[in-house]
């Protein structure tokens, strides 16, 4: 899905990832750890979700789907990459350009879907 000027990414995540996007009162991703040289976000909601409930919540504990937009010129370094089936389709964004990354975030950072484990709470589970 394309805005006039924007993309709209996805991008899974677990519940400590979320806090520090939280923090960064929901405009920006924190920097990745030293063991996480890319960032990935995700071009099909589907593909967030599949990782979201089927990865973070048996690792995590809490699996959460974030939509946000991003400047569609800007996005256009970074080649689309495909991570399996013909709809899992990612960005790879490299850990040293993640703040000029953000700072072409349009708007707020939003959470669409989250997925607890047993005995966990949320929209679906």
């Amino acid at each position: 899905m394309t805005g006039a000027d924007t993309t709209t990414l996805w991008r899974p995540t677990g519940p400590a990832e979320l806090e520090l996007v939280r923090g960064l009162e929901w405009r920006a991703w924190p920097p990745r750890l030293p063991e996480q040289p890319i960032f990935y976000p995700v071009l099909n909601e589907d593909y967030a979700v599949r990782i979201a409930r089927d990865w973070n919540v048996r690792h995590d504990g809490a699996g959460y789907v974030t939509r946000f937009e991003v400047d569609t010129a800007f996005l256009a370094r970074y080649p689309v990459r495909r991570a399996g089936g013909r709809t899992i389709l990612e960005l790879w964004v490299p850990a040293e350009e993640l703040d000029e990354f953000n700072a072409h975030i349009a708007g707020e950072i939003r959470v669409v879907h989250e997925f607890h484990g047993p005995g966990g709470t949320g929209e679906e589970e």
